[in-house]
């Protein structure tokens, strides 16, 4: 992952209800959630929350999916996982001992 695409990730998460969205999302993998859905959990106005979900799809973080007359949304599961690896990465410089705790977190997932 490019430094620019980590900055425009960590950019739109950067936000209480763009996060919360995209966790809800990413919880919900493979299925997604409708665009309803997400307003109604978020308790925002719907355009309000079309601004913030606009955010996300720029950022890659969600992908967009038409079904039938409902537009799903679903979390980029790449997308986190090459912010992740990247920041991983670049924080260990190369020395895998000093991200076993890491990894040992996340193997419970």
């Amino acid at each position: 992952m490019e430094p620019e695409a980590s900055l425009a990730i960590l950019g739109a998460l950067a936000h209480p209800t763009r996060l919360d969205a995209f966790r809800l999302l990413v919880r919900h993998e493979p299925d997604g959630l409708s665009t309803g859905q997400l307003v109604d959990a978020s308790g925002q106005t719907q355009s309000t929350f079309s601004t913030h979900l606009a955010v996300l799809v720029k950022a890659g973080l969600v992908l967009p999916e038409k079904r039938g007359r409902q537009q799903i949304q679903r979390a980029n599961i790449n997308a986190l996982k090459g912010l992740v690896l990247f920041l991983a990465k670049d924080c260990c410089q190369g020395r895998a001992e000093l991200c076993e705790p890491l990894v040992a977190e996340l193997t419970c997932c």
